[in-house]
């Protein structure tokens, strides 16, 4: 949607006024609050940077994208101190002689070097910096080895969890970083305030956003919830058990986990197999009233079901609701089909006919259509394609989740004589069913079996940045209104939260165990199943106020406007101003690397690795993390840029428009925006 131009043609002295006003608001709050001698002396001191008018490298692309300044908001700050840089090592792409010796893949290293600009203080020797070096042609092998294998490279590295080209820090960097954030912390003489912005222009007007609204529920639930919180799904069971046979019901109790990929699953059934259940008389029923009435029409953003960015979020959200599919030609016109993950109860053709054309997108070409009972392939599969994989989304995550679970256990050589059940209500132990009686109606302890941690949510934060990944994104956000409570990490001392996930389970253990003591003392009777681990339910509206009231807490700019956490939407708006006042306040937390490190950085990995392609001279190549936003008609970038001077920079911007816009071909302006702040 484009907006009407607001752009700014105040004075200097207008614009200081109401930078100073930004700041001021914050100070009331809690931690925020400076003495006024130090604030009037930072104010002075402060130089103003603000620009009216849009720098020539900016404009000539708008030029060339055939856009108006009208249709982009732009917002870059300095922040922090170039002496402690918290933003990760650059990194140096080099072109190599394709006849060295020495593979590709194993020229990774670190040097120092010393960064130079038309910035005097570039010759500073404390402004060294070490780089880490990659070839171009490793990113490219990298980038075409998963391109040629799949049509949706996101999807596939994020379910198969490819890892990426950039080599791990160092670990005396991570130490050397970790004492200079400690000593600045300390350093109760410092008094620091965000540096006036560089460049803003109209960074007041709502847009629309796409994919770097992922930006705010991710670090919001890094600031309440921790870099190390996990996700707990729990395994409970009524009757009793007599040999390896249980005489009763199997509870998996959803937690919300973003990332329970088919293996993962696999490895839960493990446990409770190991835990001495190989045969169920009654059903699996799956608990998902962790999050409440939150599936939605895979079709209605963009008519397009069946693609996996469409899912639909849910308390037990199994490998995304995404299946692979992968072909392999044959000499007889056909070509064999296979699943990743198998569906039970569910028939999936084996073969599908071959012609002679050239290989488009598998997905189009075979025109896949879900039916009650069966997967149907519409077309034929050009010959051209070779083994080939593209995923594709299931309409409803519970019905998948109960097909999946149904082929594990099954996989794994035991048996269900009832039914795999997906429902969005807890079990409820006083409703009786055709099977509760005798030993099947007994009820046991209210702790779970088993307890299964998921991956932490760094690990998810990164799939979610990095990726792009909605659904993962919809169930972090959607965790933020389930979570931060104060049930699990808020109620573990401060010196606990950066151990092992274990320590949050001992924790919720431990409560759980003062519960039941509590209840056997009070003489009443538990009608529930696991009323003593049972997670808050939430739904929409109650995790986006949970976010709001973190924003209006945390910061001063007004509220963004959002409907899901994902970007997927174009009600949704946020202001380049929000953007860049998350970005900035998020560069002075604990957990600002855990953030830092899911984005991607542009040129080399992440859904900004093409930046090079586009502008191949570029500063900003491995100077830049970025989270990139696409919609018809909307491109989006921000993150964070180390100049050449040493200095780390906020950047955020936000391309609009009514008129038929590639985003493609928008996305040089942006590009331009990051070399222009790179050189600085």
């Amino acid at each position: 949607m484009r907006y009407p131009s607001k752009r700014r043609h105040c004075s200097t002295a207008a614009t200081k006024i109401t930078t100073i006003c930004r700041h001021l608001r914050p100070l009331n709050q809690p931690n925020k609050r400076l003495s006024r001698l130090a604030l009037l002396a930072a104010v002075v001191v402060a130089p103003i940077h603000a620009q009216a008018v849009l720098p020539a490298a900016i404009q000539q692309a708008l030029a060339r994208a055939d856009l108006t300044e009208a249709d982009i908001s732009i917002v870059i700050t300095p922040v922090g101190d170039k002496a402690a840089s918290r933003l990760p090592t650059a990194i140096q792409v080099i072109d190599s002689d394709e006849s060295d010796s020495q593979p590709a893949s194993t020229i990774v290293s670190e040097h120092p070097t010393t960064d130079t600009s038309t910035d005097t203080s570039s010759s500073d020797p404390n402004h060294q910096s070490a780089l880490v070096t990659i070839e171009q042609r490793t990113i490219e092998k990298h980038e075409q080895k998963i391109h040629a294998y799949t049509d949706d490279p996101y999807t596939y590295q994020s379910v198969e969890s490819i890892p990426t080209v950039i080599p791990d820090e160092p670990q005396h960097t991570l130490t050397q970083n970790a004492k200079v954030q400690d000593t600045a912390s300390n350093n109760k003489t410092s008094i620091k305030i965000s540096f006036s912005p560089l460049l803003d222009h109209q960074s007041d007007i709502p847009r629309t956003p796409a994919s770097t609204m992922k930006l705010v529920p991710s670090f919001i639930a890094l600031d309440t919830l921790g870099a190390d919180f996990v996700w707990h799904t729990r395994v409970y069971h009524t009757g009793i058990i007599i040999g390896n046979r249980l005489h009763g019901d199997l509870i998996i109790q959803g937690s919300g986990d973003p990332k329970m990929t088919h293996e993962r699953l696999k490895q839960l059934l493990y446990k409770v197999q190991a835990s001495g259940i190989r045969h169920i008389d009654g059903d699996i029923i799956i608990d998902s009233a962790v999050f409440n009435n939150v599936s939605k029409d895979p079709a209605a953003f963009d008519n397009s079901p069946l693609r996996p960015y469409n899912a639909s979020p849910d308390g037990f959200l199994v490998n995304f609701s995404t299946i692979g599919i992968k072909t392999y030609p044959q000499n007889n016109g056909q070509a064999s089909v296979t699943y990743k993950p198998r569906l039970a109860d569910y028939q999936l053709p084996a073969t599908i006919n071959t012609r002679a054309a050239t290989c488009g997108q598998a997905s189009y070409s075979l025109a896949p259509q879900w039916q009650n009972t069966q997967l149907v392939l519409n077309a034929s599969l050009p010959d051209s394609c070779g083994e080939h994989v593209f995923y594709v989304a299931y309409p409803n995550a519970k019905e998948f989740a109960a097909h999946i679970i149904a082929a594990k256990w099954q996989a794994l050589g035991n048996t269900l004589s009832g039914q795999v059940i997906s429902q969005e209500t807890p079990y409820d132990m006083t409703k009786t069913t055709k099977r509760a009686h005798g030993l099947t109606a007994i009820a046991m302890s209210p702790l779970p079996m088993v307890s299964y941690p998921s991956l932490n949510l760094t690990e998810q934060i990164h799939d979610i940045n990095h990726f792009s990944n909605n659904v993962m994104a919809e169930q972090v956000a959607l965790s933020i209104g389930a979570y931060d409570k104060g049930r699990l990490t808020h109620s573990i001392p401060a010196s606990t939260t950066a151990t092992s996930p274990s320590s949050h389970e001992a924790s919720a253990s431990n409560e759980m165990d003062n519960k039941v003591a509590a209840v056997k003392s009070s003489g009443k009777k538990a009608n529930s199943l696991y009323q003593f681990g049972k997670p808050a339910t939430t739904d929409y509206p109650a995790a986006l106020q949970t976010i709001n009231q973190w924003w209006q807490t945390n910061l001063s700019t007004p509220l963004p406007h959002l409907t899901n956490g994902s970007g997927l939407c174009r009600e949704c708006t946020i202001t380049a101003a929000n953007l860049s006042e998350l970005l900035t306040y998020a560069y002075s937390r604990p957990n600002f690397d855990a953030y830092v490190d899911s984005l991607g950085v542009a040129g080399v990995s992440g859904t900004i690795a093409a930046h090079s392609d586009r502008l191949p001279e570029s500063t900003a190549t491995g100077r830049a993390w970025i989270k990139t936003g696409t919609l018809n008609n909307v491109t989006s970038m921000a993150g964070y840029v180390k100049g050449l001077s040493g200095q780390d920079y906020v950047v955020v911007g936000i391309i609009n428009t009514e008129q038929a816009l590639n985003p493609y071909a928008a996305r040089p302006v942006l590009d331009a925006m990051l070399d222009w702040t790179a050189q600085r």
